[in-house]
């Protein structure tokens, strides 16, 4: 395993504004470390419980999760993926961080995260697809029982899951011990998790 330090993006943020994981565009860099070939970024807000072999395999010049559905949105127009795993040829998305990093503050303006702002400049490059929507399911919105259920019953993964992310509520350490950070949204102790990080 060789580990690197994460590339700087070049644009400091105000006091008091969200971070909302702009970093995560430095692995756009037309050379990142020297590496070459197809990489698969995974959060680390994540477990997998299934092969990847798939996520390599599957045809698309750039591959992210469907972000997830809301009641409140128009989902079927909505073209936000959720950057929790995404894979890319490795150098072959630099305009997306050289973009970025001449129009920061606009972007930082027009977009709630980066995630937002990936989406939609590949979208308009035609480079943008999906991953099938059972295999990264979401812990909160896929796993957890439904009320009155999640009294007595553990949150499972969906049969067909790969990499189940953990976004916007609790961690995997969360799940494991049973605690949620919302009131009145009660999990019982995900037990899988152990089992996923000690195959």
């Amino acid at each position: 395993m060789e580990c690197h330090p994460i590339p700087d993006i070049n644009f400091n943020l105000a006091p008091g504004e969200p971070d909302r994981a702009w970093k995560k565009l430095t692995t756009f860099e037309a050379d990142l470390y020297g590496l070459r070939g197809t990489a698969l970024f995974l959060d680390i807000d994540i477990v997998i419980v299934g092969s990847l072999d798939d996520f390599f395999t599957r045809p698309g010049q750039f591959l992210i999760i469907k972000d997830y559905p809301r009641f409140w949105r128009n989902n079927a127009k909505r073209i936000v993926g959720n950057s929790s795993v995404y894979r890319f040829e490795l150098g072959a998305h630099a305009d997306v961080l050289a973009y970025f990093r001449e129009h920061s503050q606009e972007m930082r303006d027009k977009y709630r995260n980066e995630q937002e702002y990936l989406s939609h400049f590949l979208n308009r490059q035609g480079k943008l697809s999906y991953w099938p929507a059972a295999w990264c399911p979401s812990f909160k919105y896929a796993c957890i029982p439904a009320w009155p259920t999640n009294y007595w019953k553990e949150p499972l993964p969906p049969k067909d899951a790969r990499i189940v992310i953990f976004h916007g509520e609790c961690n995997p350490p969360d799940a494991l011990a049973g605690r949620s950070n919302r009131p009145f949204r009660h999990i019982e102790p995900a037990r899988w998790v152990t089992a996923a990080w000690n195959p």
